[in-house]
């Protein structure tokens, strides 16, 4: 596993062996950076069932402000630190040792303002786990956490269909690479109230 683009172009990343994570393939996560493009500047970075943290790293290394790794198996965030270290990243990083929910949960509870509220969340729970993505694009779509125009990303199975709205969460975009797929949301901004100025 490597490293596609930025400031840490081609650097290697290490895994985990006899754990069962299904990191993202450098492939894949190449053609979701590139729908993501200049987004991903100065962007508030959520990389939720993180892994080996390839995504969230490849998010710093494209010049995302902060990323949030969210993973609840101890030995896979001990591996996320080691790579972050080999990489000699010591700032713009957050680890929740939790279960997503509870992870979004916390997040959301925190007080709100621009700069902690979410711009991209990449989500990519284990691909038999069907009820995950719903619970979680259900909380996303209904609770305050993600950026106006914010964009989460649910890597799923080729055959598996998402519904195409989660309350402010709109589908935007499906791409299909081998037997894996990106669903794209975007986040519809909150409605001013009628009496606002």
């Amino acid at each position: 596993m490597r490293i596609i683009a930025g400031k840490f172009r081609s650097r290697q990343l290490k895994s985990l062996k006899g754990l069962s994570l299904r990191p993202t393939s450098d492939r894949l996560r190449e053609t979701l950076f590139n729908v993501l493009g200049d987004l991903v500047t100065d962007a508030n970075f959520v990389d939720l069932f993180a892994g080996t943290g390839a995504v969230g790293i490849e998010a710093l290394s494209r010049g995302a402000r902060q990323t949030t790794f969210v993973e609840k198996h101890g030995p896979a965030m001990t591996l996320i630190k080691k790579n972050l270290d080999s990489l000699e990243i010591r700032s713009g990083v957050r680890f929740l040792t939790k279960d997503a929910l509870h992870a979004l949960e916390q997040l959301s509870g925190e007080p709100a303002n621009a700069s902690n509220r979410v711009d991209i969340l990449f989500m990519d729970p284990p691909y038999a786990e069907k009820a995950q993505y719903t619970d979680i694009l259900t909380f996303l779509g209904h609770s305050g956490l993600m950026a106006d125009h914010g964009v989460v990303i649910a890597e799923h199975l080729r055959s598996f269909d998402l519904p195409e709205t989660f309350d402010k969460l709109e589908g935007v975009r499906v791409l299909r690479q081998g037997d894996a797929a990106l669903t794209f949301y975007r986040c519809r901004p909150s409605s001013p109230p009628e009496n606002a100025n």
